[in-house]
């Protein structure tokens, strides 16, 4: 605002300048146009042309006609007509006068300068302008530009996110699900390694249960070669015993559990017991008992 105050004096005496040089111009063309138009309306020099009649017919006189055998015809005159006159060309027009050149102003020179400084001023002006408004142009491209940049890096960085977030979500699907076939066949291995070892068990323990109830057969049947039964025993009874041996074999103490009613039935396996120590041992170790139940029938 400050510079517009200063220049506005100097605008002021270039306008009335300028006023003053387009006023004198307009004089100047004025006075020409007159000029031009007086020199224009100056008046012809007349044009003069002379005319010639043609020359009048002379009648002739009629003769008296001779004789009819001397008579001779007289041939008519010809008659020519006469030349007309080629008329004059015109005069050239005078040369058209050179118009007077104008005085020049003193003051026009100071004037044109002024008026070619505001001009000059004027473009600088406008030609800032136009350089401003192209840097705010460009400023704004930039700026929808970095925007632009700035939105599609957001975008580019949210897609990542996404598809890193749905890759983990894979994995840990993924993961789960391996956990859970891991679990799946861990479980199926522990419950097929528990059926193995159940029917390992199952299969010792009838190995063991056969080893033993073969061992106590040889057992018996050693004790009952050695029995002297009694005679007139009625029926099939059963005594039962509880021997106790050593891992050789030796019986070190016999006891009866339960007695079969005849008394000479009982004392007599008793003394086949004593006589058949050692007693046979297992055909496996881990059968081993130290104490045994044996039950003896007198018709097995």
């Amino acid at each position: 605002m400050a510079k517009d105050d200063r220049n506005q004096p100097a605008r002021a005496t270039g306008r009335w300048l300028a006023a003053g040089l387009a006023v004198a111009v307009h004089l100047v063309f004025l006075g020409v146009l007159v000029f031009s138009l007086t020199w224009q309306n100056k008046p012809s020099p007349p044009v003069t042309a002379e005319l010639y009649a043609p020359p009048a017919r002379t009648e002739q006189v009629p003769q008296p006609s001779p004789p009819p055998a001397t008579v001779t015809p007289v041939p008519k005159p010809e008659v020519r007509p006469e030349p007309r006159p080629e008329p004059k060309p015109e005069p050239p027009p005078p040369p058209r006068p050179e118009p007077k050149a104008a005085v020049p102003d003193p003051h026009a020179a100071e004037i044109a300068l002024k008026a070619k400084a505001e001009e000059q001023q004027r473009r600088r002006a406008q030609a800032e302008r136009e350089k401003e408004e192209r840097e705010r142009r460009e400023a704004a491209k930039r700026e929808a530009e970095k925007k632009a940049a700035e939105k599609k890096a957001a975008d580019d960085r949210r897609a990542i996110e996404a598809r890193e977030r749905q890759s983990r979500e894979t994995e840990a699907l993924k993961a789960a699900a391996d956990r859970e076939r891991q679990v799946r066949a861990d479980a199926a291995a522990q419950a097929q390694a528990e059926a193995n070892a159940r029917a390992q068990a199952q299969a010792e323990a009838s190995a063991r249960a056969r080893a033993e109830a073969d061992w106590i057969r040889r057992i018996q049947a050693k004790v009952t070669g050695n029995v002297n039964l009694p005679p007139d025993i009625a029926g099939n009874p059963e005594a039962v015993f509880e021997v106790v041996q050593l891992p050789t074999g030796e019986i070190i103490d016999v006891v009866l559990k339960k007695p079969s009613g005849v008394r000479a039935y009982d004392e007599a396996v008793q003394r086949a017991l004593a006589k058949s120590s050692p007693l046979p041992r297992p055909e496996r170790a881990e059968v081993f008992q130290r104490t045994l139940t044996l039950r003896f029938r007198p018709k097995d």
